[in-house]
């Protein structure tokens, strides 16, 4: 079966903090896909289908092309065996015919042999007339004559169906290896039909797997909508207590590094980041300008963060948090905090 590649996924708009990746979960070892990406494969895979039918439909047609040879050749076989078993019986009352012409010339040597000139003379003293006696002799002689003819020619009847036997026994040897091989041909087109219908098979369940997926994805994608709306409405009713714009850098602390006073949101989707990385926990989101990617940094409340994403609604001085709940998303909500890049 052939295995289909998965696409990585690509960074979304959306939720608070902007990047947000929504994808179905993937089995585990496999990396979960975009919607566009999903589409794109079951383009792909709408093509090798459409190309996998024009094989089968050609199959198909050879496959019927050589069963129908099959029967053709079934039937001549058929036609000369049948052929051959009539010319069988032919042969066997030739050499009847020639084993009697065989009695029968013998018997008539072995009388003129027997009657010889004594018999000769008696015929001429028994017969009334001279003319009588020559014509009894020439009689003998003639008789003799035909069961030689006949026995001549059964002979060569025999020769001559032998022959022929012959002949059709090597045309039915050839005929029969032709069917076996054309028999074996269809065998094989059968097999490749089936693996090419089991083919189509695996391509229309993948693309109803991709189907599902972009479902599953359109579904979390409205489900992140709502969410950065809700959060959205919540940031316009409360007073902001921190500038959404860059706060000016604070002098280094001993031990923690660079203070930042920053707007923290949190999210809880499946994906992978901008930079590439899977998400989970210790994953912030950032504004690169402000937080260059592969800042680490110590987040009250969370522990230690990396920065390894961003989105379009990440702007200045804003992170957001990867938690593996939409729970924990909902209970983080929207903070002031002050963190430490180190």
């Amino acid at each position: 079966m052939r295995v289909f590649r998965r696409l990585p996924l690509a960074v979304l708009a959306g939720v608070s903090a902007s990047f947000a990746v929504f994808a179905a979960a993937a089995p585990v070892g496999a990396e979960p896909s975009t919607i566009s990406g999903l589409r794109q494969e079951n383009a792909s895979l709408a093509q090798q289908s459409h190309s996998a039918l024009i094989d089968l439909y050609a199959l198909e047609s050879r496959l019927r092309e050589q069963q129908a040879r099959v029967e053709s050749l079934r039937a001549q076989v058929d036609t000369v065996s049948a052929e051959r078993a009539s010319v069988q019986r032919r042969l066997t009352q030739v050499r009847r015919a020639v084993a009697v012409s065989q009695r029968n010339l013998g018997r008539r040597l072995v009388s003129i042999y027997e009657q010889g000139k004594p018999d000769t003379l008696a015929i001429f003293l028994g017969a009334q007339s001279l003319g009588d006696a020559i014509t009894n002799i020439d009689r003998l002689h003639s008789v003799a004559g035909q069961d030689k003819y006949l026995l001549v020619q059964a002979r060569r009847a025999r020769a001559s169906l032998n022959k022929l036997t012959s002949s059709l026994a090597a045309r039915e040897d050839r005929l029969a290896a032709l069917e076996q091989q054309a028999s074996s041909a269809a065998a094989d087109l059968e097999s490749a039909r089936s693996q090419r219908q089991s083919y189509l098979a695996d391509l229309q369940s993948q693309r109803q797997l991709n189907d599902q997926q972009i479902s599953s994805l359109e579904q979390q994608a409205r489900a992140a909508d709502k969410r950065s709306s809700t959060i959205a409405a919540q940031q316009a009713i409360a007073p902001t207590p921190a500038p959404t714009v860059p706060a000016a850098p604070s002098p280094p602390i001993q031990g923690h590094g660079r203070a930042l006073t920053v707007v923290a949101t949190a999210y809880a989707l499946p994906g992978t980041t901008a930079t590439g990385v899977p998400v989970g926990h210790g994953i912030v989101a950032v504004d690169p300008n402000v937080i260059p990617f592969g800042t680490h940094m110590t987040i009250p409340g969370y522990g230690e963060g990396f920065a390894a994403d961003t989105g379009s609604a990440i702007v200045g001085a804003r992170i957001d948090v990867w938690v593996p709940t939409e729970a924990e998303a909902d209970q983080w909500g929207v903070k002031t905090i002050t963190i430490y890049l180190h």
